[in-house]
């Protein structure tokens, strides 16, 4: 337990048996009455997000989450499985666990997954990723309908928006928060 002052960003709160990370928090003062808590809470398992306000030392329950560092081995076809890098154990991940993360895992790859009692609640990848581009149209230079950029297709299967310059073969970096390119990979 802990109370509404000690809350951080990422914290996970179980709130009637439900479980919800903190997105934002501010300590607010009205100017008359008493101080509250406004947060931003975003549900673990459905990803909803709520704006919720408490009042000042009202008492929350933490919910105790284990972040590991896992590698990614493989695709089942209805799990993605992952092994811990202390432990060797293996677990299997479901795909709306896994969400749009999925677009950006290769295998052998390292992620952080976050348990609770046991049950992956979601995955966490660094914030840019080096993939290679498998197939993308060639760039005609003077082509500015589409603003500069042109369809590409990762080797992970999904499309993302790159510029004229790019080619097949190229290894990029790529956002794993949006999906956007930031860049070559130089060899």
């Amino acid at each position: 337990m802990a109370t509404t002052n000690d809350l951080k960003n990422g914290m996970v709160l179980n709130l009637d048996g439900q479980l919800w990370s903190v997105i934002w928090f501010q300590h607010h003062k009205p100017g008359k009455g008493g101080a509250v808590m406004r947060t931003k809470l975003k549900n673990v398992m459905s990803g909803k997000v709520v704006d919720k306000t408490f009042n000042a030392d009202v008492k929350v329950e933490i919910a105790s989450v284990d972040r590991r560092a896992m590698t990614y081995l493989y695709h089942d076809g209805e799990s993605y499985v992952f092994m811990d890098a202390e432990t060797y154990d293996q677990i299997a991940v479901s795909p709306v666990t896994i969400g749009d993360a999925s677009h950006f895992l290769l295998e052998n790859q390292e992620a952080t997954v976050a348990m609770h009692e046991g049950n992956p609640l979601y995955l966490e990848l660094p914030a840019s990723v080096e993939l290679l581009i498998d197939y993308t149209e060639p760039g005609l230079q003077g082509d500015r309908s589409s603003g500069g950029t042109k369809p590409a297709r990762l080797e992970t299967g999904y499309d993302i928006a790159v510029p004229l310059f790019i080619t097949t073969g190229e290894k990029v970096k790529v956002d794993t928060r949006d999906g956007s390119y930031l860049g070559r990979v130089s060899s």
